[in-house]
């Protein structure tokens, strides 16, 4: 009897001991994870962020130059200022003046009556300080003889004021004939109309394409998700779209064969994100030209590519912003004109990613600036800029 009652005292003993051993990792988690939530309150509420939500703070600490101010006046070749009002001028003056703009190129004069009330309105005021480019109207482009009425029209707006011409993202992508079928960037119907420019010695600033991202599938892989997400409508199918490298091979033919057109090839070509294709293009086409506009953060990703870019090819770029915020210029001036590292870029949507200057030496940032803006738009006074 009493060994069975010690047999007994001893395998209780046992199964305490073996309880004890189970559960005592477990027990020690929890008492660790109480202390901790304890010491630290905030971590109870702590939750996985979405992607949309991550925004990290950088920690880094390393010599930081925000430049307020161009260093030499510069040419926005690429603006756009719809049916501008006298007191919309005014002010767009007084912003100028505070980041050495010098003169701003309104991409979005029209035809016709528009475009003459846009240049009265604002070469008008401030004759030096700004210059209007003309757009095609697509509006009887089924009626026989559409290229040289396009022509005629460029004609008399440039009678009116016009120094350029600028043809929209619609061209190549959305715009179809009556019967569904999409117009070609390279299509012969146009051929009168960049013959023109050719003559008044006008350049022509053109939106082909998207970024290529645009054409890829939406997911997972795609860099610009985050703006895919936001503005649907920018996605680029192929149920609905020809495919990029359909509409660079239009776009490059049609470049080809009118030499004696300059063209401006806005947003780097859409080729920042590659620019020794950019490059290449460059060689082959002695008449093809880019701006900048809302492609900084490309070139900002890449900063010694960037540099030696713009070095070897700095009689080709100019600068551009595109969406008009005199407060977002600045970006630029830091990206141009220093060497700041790993800072964030003004819109989010454009680059999830950080951004380096890429400072050029001061003969290539006057180009960029203003002289290959001097070269290729007529009637820009030069006196207001340094040789």
């Amino acid at each position: 009897m009493k060994s069975w009652r010690a047999i007994s005292v001893f395998a209780a003993t046992l199964a305490c001991i073996f309880s004890i051993a189970l559960l005592w990792p477990r027990a020690a988690r929890r008492l660790e994870a109480s202390s901790f939530a304890l010491a630290a309150p905030w971590a109870q509420a702590q939750q996985t962020p979405t992607i949309e939500d991550y925004n990290p703070k950088s920690t880094l600490v390393v010599p930081e130059h925000k430049i307020q101010r161009a260093k030499f006046p510069f040419i926005d070749i690429h603006s756009h200022h719809w049916n501008p009002t006298p007191e919309h001028v005014d002010q767009l003056v007084k912003e100028m003046d505070t980041i050495n703009l010098q003169v701003l190129v309104n991409l979005s004069g029209g035809t016709g009556e528009e475009l003459r009330k846009t240049v009265a309105t604002m070469k008008g005021r401030y004759p030096t300080r700004f210059v209007v480019f003309a757009n095609p109207s697509y509006d009887d482009i089924n009626t026989p003889g559409y290229g040289q009425r396009a022509a005629e029209r460029l004609a008399a707006d440039v009678r009116n004021g016009a120094q350029g011409l600028k043809i929209f993202k619609n061209f190549g992508m959305d715009l179809k004939y009556a019967n569904g079928e999409r117009v070609h960037a390279d299509d012969p119907i146009f051929d009168p109309l960049f013959e023109k420019c050719a003559e008044l010695k006008i350049p022509v600033l053109i939106h082909i394409a998207e970024p290529s991202a645009f054409f890829d599938p939406w997911d997972k892989n795609n860099e610009r998700w985050e703006e895919l997400k936001e503005f649907p409508q920018r996605a680029r199918p192929p149920s609905k779209y020809p495919p990029f490298e359909t509409l660079m091979a239009e776009r490059n033919h049609l470049f080809a064969k009118h030499p004696k057109v300059n063209f401006i090839a806005a947003h780097l070509a859409f080729h920042g994100n590659d620019l020794e294709r950019l490059g290449k293009l460059f060689d082959t086409l002695p008449n093809m030209y880019v701006d900048i506009a809302a492609v900084l953060a490309e070139l900002g990703r890449q900063p010694y590519s960037a540099h030696d870019f713009l070095v070897k090819y700095q009689d080709r770029v100019l600068m551009g912003k595109d969406i008009y915020e005199v407060n977002e210029y600045k970006w630029y001036f830091r990206a141009l004109e220093t060497r700041d590292e790993y800072f964030e870029y003004y819109r989010r949507r454009h680059a999830f990613w950080r951004i380096y200057g890429f400072q050029v030496p001061d003969e290539v940032l006057k180009k960029i600036y203003y002289k290959n803006a001097l070269k290729l738009v007529p009637g820009i006074d030069a006196k207001a800029f340094p040789n």
